[in-house]
């Protein structure tokens, strides 16, 4: 209640301020400048506007000397044309989509000057009629031109000014949609019939001082105002486009028409006093030069500019308008468009000969290339689940191969630890008793990484067990296998490979060795490094004989890859042979030294990222 009375409040002081404005200017073509107001007043506020103005207009009229016999009909009629401008706005002429007043697309500027031009005909022709009725009949044909000119003018300029205003400072009365749509048929009878009596009206005004005919036409035209008043407001008010590049042109071109209409007024006054020293000069032009010679500069820039505004908005701004609906549109990140709905609203544009066309084939294709391509993304990702899949069950197999835990006598205790820097990788180890009395214990390392390297560190694994079934000779084992590896090696492929066979009775360790890092030994209590013939690599040279060695292994044995020498830390700096042979010799446990020292090897690395695959084999003898 409390806003409907300020609204009620602003509309009344408004009126009285203005009238108060502009009164040094009457006689000047300004006459009745409120008047306008009646349209504006009730365009915003609605009811409330529509009361606060007929009260403030009944002031001024009482102010002037005015009988209130004679104030009203005026009022009522003024109150309904005011609130005839509300009920315009809101009819949705031609559409559903009904918003708050807003000049910023071409419907709702010509729905704001078509709004203006019925009120402002319906309210000099009730007025003028008014004013031949109650004063002089010769002057109805003076009054009509003079209410309508004010009316018109004055609603437009200010009607701009409180749309804009009301943007910044939201106090529009909107309505609520009725329960009862009521008979739309019937209202737009009722309008239409009500344009045409006032245009009779206006018409017999000039041509004809018929009191009789003016009366009735009259009271016809309030019955049929106040019928459509009635009419229910059928649509609900959604919210207006914002920041939209036809409301930015209309903005300017709106500026640009208001400094021509105040200019006209500011030249038409100047010239005012020039104007009646004119002998014989028309009634018109004397009492009304500001509004006429106004009026014809708007029309001379005004209709051809909305022409053109229409023209832009129809061939740009829409195009341009239906292409940014591809936002509501995107599903999301990784999803594809909804292409079909898009597609018929750019299928409009794809056959014209220009830039839009030319825009509108642009996004179709965009379109379509977009979706092709998440369709792809999701093959591959569907094909990327597999591979992962697969590479877990690798994985598995992989580890399978590997033993899983110690083996542990009262002569010996043997264990391990591989870990692959990709799902599956190259590094393999393997230990297992030949007989009671011989352990084999073997560590390789294949070239590359991933599946390649599983594969061939797989195979030689299998191919090791197999030839020690028939051969305990570490060196004819290497010399076979290096054969079986080169005859069947188009990648060229190739592992380093250490091979042992531990007596356990005589504690005698014989090795043969292909490329392989030396193993570490520990004897007299420190490590070092053994002094053992480096061999070649498997897979590259047939027909290579291994040098057959041999040792006494007393203490402990530590084999490794080198991914556990070439560890990098954040530096770019390797863990080394160094940092291996530190670790080892100020280790003083007698517990298996694995964990301890990847926890070194962990520490000094950091965050960064293992790019080679990490594999020890550990042998003690008690």
């Amino acid at each position: 209640m409390k806003s409907k009375l300020t609204k009620l409040a602003i509309s009344f002081t408004t009126i009285i301020l203005l009238n108060i404005i502009l009164f040094p200017f009457y006689g000047y073509g300004i006459e009745n400048p409120h008047v306008g107001l009646l349209f504006v007043l009730g365009l915003i506020f609605g009811p409330y506007g529509a009361l606060g103005a007929v009260l403030g207009n009944v002031v001024i009229d009482l102010m002037n000397g005015f009988a209130p016999l004679e104030i009203l009909p005026s009022a009522i009629c003024s109150f309904g044309v005011s609130y005839l401008a509300y009920k315009l706005w809101y009819s949705g002429f031609k559409t559903d989509k009904v918003t708050k007043p807003r000049l910023d697309n071409i419907y709702h500027l010509l729905l704001f000057l078509s709004t203006l031009l019925i009120c402002g005909l319906i309210y000099s022709a009730t007025h003028a009629t008014l004013v031949g009725i109650f004063f002089d009949p010769s002057l109805d044909e003076y009054e009509f031109v003079s209410y309508f000119l004010n009316f018109i003018n004055i609603g437009f300029i200010l009607g701009v000014f409180f749309i804009w205003i009301s943007k910044k400072i939201d106090l529009i009365e909107t309505p609520k949609k009725s329960k009862d749509p009521g008979n739309k048929k019937l209202s737009w009878i009722i309008i239409r019939l009500l344009l045409i009596v006032a245009i009779f009206s206006s018409i017999m005004l000039m041509i004809s001082k018929n009191e009789n005919i003016l009366i009735a036409d009259l009271l016809l035209m309030q019955i049929l105002l106040f019928a459509y008043l009635t009419r229910p407001f059928e649509h609900e008010v959604v919210p207006n486009a914002e920041n939209t590049i036809i409301e930015k042109i209309l903005n300017n071109f709106l500026i640009i028409t208001l400094s021509i209409t105040i200019l006209g007024v500011i030249v038409s006054i100047l010239n005012y006093n020039y104007l009646a020293t004119i002998p014989d000069i028309n009634l018109y032009l004397l009492l009304m030069p500001t509004l006429i010679i106004t009026d014809i500069a708007l029309i001379l820039f005004f209709i051809p500019s909305i022409i053109i505004l229409k023209y832009i908005e129809n061939k740009v701004i829409q195009p341009i308008s239906s292409f940014s609906e591809i936002e509501s549109f995107i599903s999301g990140e990784n999803e594809k468009i909804e292409a079909e709905g898009l597609l018929n609203i750019y299928s409009k544009y794809v056959n014209e000969k220009n830039e839009i066309g030319t825009l509108a084939r642009s996004y179709t294709h965009l379109i379509n290339s977009n979706n092709n391509y998440i369709e792809n993304i999701r093959k591959i990702e569907g094909e990327q689940k597999r591979i992962e899949a697969e590479l877990d069950i690798a994985t598995k197999i992989q580890a399978s191969n590997l033993p899983t835990k110690a083996i542990e006598t009262d002569a010996f205790i043997v264990n391990g630890y591989s870990k692959p820097a990709k799902e599956v990788g190259g590094d393999f180890f393997d230990y297992y008793l030949l007989d009671d009395d011989h352990l084999a214990i073997v560590i390789g390392d294949a070239s590359g990484k991933g599946v390649p390297a599983a594969l061939l560190a797989m195979v030689s694994q299998v191919l090791i067990k197999q030839l020690l079934k028939h051969d305990q000779d570490p060196s004819k084992i290497l010399y076979l296998l290096n054969n079986q590896i080169c005859e069947n090696n188009s990648e060229t492929m190739f592992l380093t490979l250490w091979l042992g066979i531990y007596n356990i009775s005589t504690k005698e360790l014989v090795f043969s060795n292909a490329g392989h890092n030396p193993p570490l030994i520990k004897e007299n209590g420190n490590f070092k490094f053994l002094d053992i013939d480096t061999g070649i690599v498997i897979g590259i040279m047939d027909n290579f004989d291994y040098v057959r060695e041999s040792i006494t292994l007393t203490d402990e044995l530590i084999v490794y890859t080198d991914g556990i020498t070439d560890a990098n830390n954040n530096d770019d700096e390797m863990y080394g042979e160094d940092g291996i042979l530190n670790f080892l010799n100020g280790f003083e446990s007698d517990d298996d030294p694995i964990d301890p020292l990847l926890n070194d090897i962990h520490s000094f690395t950091g965050d960064a990222e293992q790019f080679d695959d990490m594999t020890l084999l550990y042998l003690k003898i008690k």
